[in-house]
């Protein structure tokens, strides 16, 4: 129990207390072993991010094969970040990403991943799977499918139509 962990003596003050500082907790236990594997391979979170969304945009031929406007990064990111563009920037010095201006409006910057991305991708396609399954392997897709779930409630707001 998370009371018995962070050694609390008093009971909460409320179950979604509870709940939030789990979550926290939860967070910051499956995030090291992810941020461990980042480092192996020269990234962090935020990049690897970066990185998956410019697969995916090449991989479902998203805007014309342009790449992805920075602004649409930002806006797709799973966690939030300050500033887009130092990180595009570090991903570009590494030749990872390659970015150019959009001729009808300059004031877009197209993003895309370069070869030398999507092989840092495909050879960490293995490790992270493997790292998924092994942090979640004590329990069943039912829990899996329903913590989700959860998440995703936890995540809405009353009037939003979730």
């Amino acid at each position: 129990m998370l009371k018995d962990e962070i050694k609390k003596r008093r009971p909460f003050e409320s179950a979604s207390e509870e709940a939030y500082l789990n979550l926290l907790r939860t967070t910051g236990v499956l995030t090291a072993d992810f941020e461990r594997l980042f480092k192996e391979f020269g990234l962090s979170e935020p990049k690897y991010n970066v990185l998956r969304i410019l697969r995916g945009a090449k991989l479902n031929n998203e805007f014309n094969g342009d790449g992805v406007p920075s602004l649409e990064i930002g806006d797709r990111m799973i966690t939030g970040v300050p500033d887009v563009t130092r990180l595009v920037d570090r991903l570009e010095a590494d030749g990872l990403v390659r970015r150019r201006r959009c001729e009808e409006d300059r004031r877009v910057v197209w993003v895309e991943i370069t070869p030398r991305g999507l092989k840092r991708l495909e050879e960490m396609d293995g490790p992270l799977t493997r790292l998924h399954r092994e942090q979640f392997s004590h329990m069943t897709h039912e829990e899996c499918a329903e913590l989700s779930r959860l998440l995703e409630k936890a995540r809405s707001r009353a009037g939003e139509g979730h």
